[in-house]
């Protein structure tokens, strides 16, 4: 008797007459995906798993007819211990899986190459485990898949080329991970979230690597490298963007001041040029820190809440629309040490309110209030007088 048979034998024998029969090569897959998986102390997620029940009453398990079309392994509740072990490739035996996700835990191993026949598959979360080796290529077989969320991880490699091909991608989430090599270039015109922070990505992006359609772009701690200015004026449906501490270079495009976004963390790359934006700035915070920005500070900042424009090379003097708002309470945060700044026209007995913070230290003038600066901010008052005839403006 084949091993199929036996066990149709077997679901039909024990099962009683009102359960549907699962199909008998998923109840398979559901057996060495029990296998290859443990709870982690405190959790009992795998406690209804019982095989002489209806597999589809199993925590996790949905099906529809005898086919299992969602599997999410582990206790979805927040803070619940997760599950160890390992990913079993039997996984791709569930064909019409349409969703899997695997809670925070710690499951080692690699993704399985057997995740390429999910053909179905649209939504794939690994996120929090302690996932490594590369994204098999195979996953490009994946062409239905809307989000791949893999953060939190320790997987290695580029990011292969295909999962730029994907044409119905909405969701890329691979951030903490030891990802290196370049960005691929995106081909989905539903692309909206893509995360890469906390990589080890190098390389340029091309402008037309990214769709306009994109709205959450973080590539934050990187090596990320070349111009941006040709990349972000196509990408005006931005809500957040994150492109601190790279290398990314030249200037500024004035449009990202526009945007519609509550924070615009662009600090610590090596952008150079003026910054100009088209209009006042309706953001909430915005970064613009540590950096190789100079000209003057631009009047239309003066309606950002927290501002960042430290460690710079601006020069002149502030606008004194600064002033009014700084003593006003609208400004909560003002960062303009470590530029060649040569004055600020506020009363020295002007009183700044105690919930803003003002920071003017090590700039070509006498700060005309003292204020608490961050400790990175330094000791010295004032800029040297040879460096500040240098940066005259």
């Amino acid at each position: 008797m084949s091993l199929l048979i036996r066990v149709t034998f077997l679901v039909v024998a024990f099962l009683p007459r009102f359960f549907a029969i699962l199909n008998p090569i998923d109840f398979l897959a559901l057996q060495s995906i029990r296998k290859s998986l443990e709870d982690m102390p405190g959790s009992n997620y795998f406690s209804s798993w019982d095989f002489t029940s209806d597999p589809c009453n199993f925590a996790g398990v949905y099906c529809q007819g005898e086919k299992v079309v969602a599997l999410n392994l582990g206790d979805p509740r927040a803070g619940a211990p997760g599950l160890s072990g390992r990913l079993s490739p039997a996984i791709g035996k569930l064909t019409d899986l349409t969703e899997f996700t695997v809670v925070p835990g710690r499951i080692m191993g690699g993704l399985p190459s057997s995740f390429s026949n999910l053909k179905n598959l649209r939504f794939l979360a690994v996120s929090r485990n302690f996932i490594f080796h590369e994204i098999p290529a195979s996953f490009g077989e994946l062409k239905k898949l809307r989000t791949l969320d893999l953060s939190y991880n320790q997987i290695t490699g580029g990011i292969p080329s295909v999962i730029g091909s994907l044409p119905e991608l909405t969701n890329l989430i691979l951030c903490h991970n030891h990802f290196t090599g370049s960005v691929p270039s995106f081909v989905s015109p539903k692309l909206t979230r893509v995360d890469l922070k906390h990589n080890d990505l190098s390389g340029s992006i091309e402008p037309g690597s990214i769709p306009s359609s994109i709205q959450y772009l973080s590539l934050s701690w990187n090596r990320l490298s070349g111009p941006v200015d040709r990349l972000l004026p196509r990408l005006n449906q931005l809500s957040y963007l994150d492109l601190s501490l790279n290398q990314f270079s030249g200037p500024i495009p004035g449009c990202v001041f526009s945007f519609a976004i509550t924070n615009l963390q662009l600090e610590r790359n090596q952008f150079t040029g003026p910054v100009q934006p088209y209009g006042p700035v309706n953001i909430q915070t915005v970064d613009i820190s540590h950096n190789m920005l100079y000209g003057q500070v631009s009047p239309f900042f003066a309606t950002v809440r927290n501002l960042y424009l430290n460690n710079n090379r601006f020069t002149g003097s502030v606008p004194p629309v600064f002033v009014d708002r700084l003593i006003e309470g609208s400004i909560q945060l003002l960062y303009l040490q470590h530029n060649f700044l040569t004055g600020m026209p506020i009363n020295p007995r002007a009183e700044i309110p105690q919930s803003s913070l003002l920071c003017l230290q090590y700039n070509c003038m006498v700060p005309p209030v003292q204020t608490p600066c961050p400790i990175n901010a330094g000791t010295q008052k004032t800029r040297p007088t040879s460096q500040c005839s240098e940066w005259k403006g």
